[in-house]
């Protein structure tokens, strides 16, 4: 069962609910949002991917994001 867990670029784990930090600007594909590295995004849900996370931002609704961009807050 280890290989579903979800682990962010440092190796911590990641739950449903977490808060995380980006640790690289992402550009957001089909628009023309950029989300600066920093930026807080809280209340991440996992997808059944280990290597995505499902989130909503101020400028996105419905991001999925890369688990290797991320840092556990």
């Amino acid at each position: 069962m280890s290989d579903d867990l979800v682990r962010d670029a440092f190796g911590n784990q990641i739950n449903d609910g977490d808060s995380v930090t980006l640790i690289k600007d992402l550009k957001v594909k089909g628009t023309s949002e950029t989300i600066k590295r920093g930026t807080l995004v809280k209340g991440v849900r996992l997808t059944g991917n280990p290597g995505e996370v499902e989130c909503n931002t101020k400028q996105v609704k419905g991001l999925v994001l890369k688990t290797e961009f991320l840092k556990k807050a």
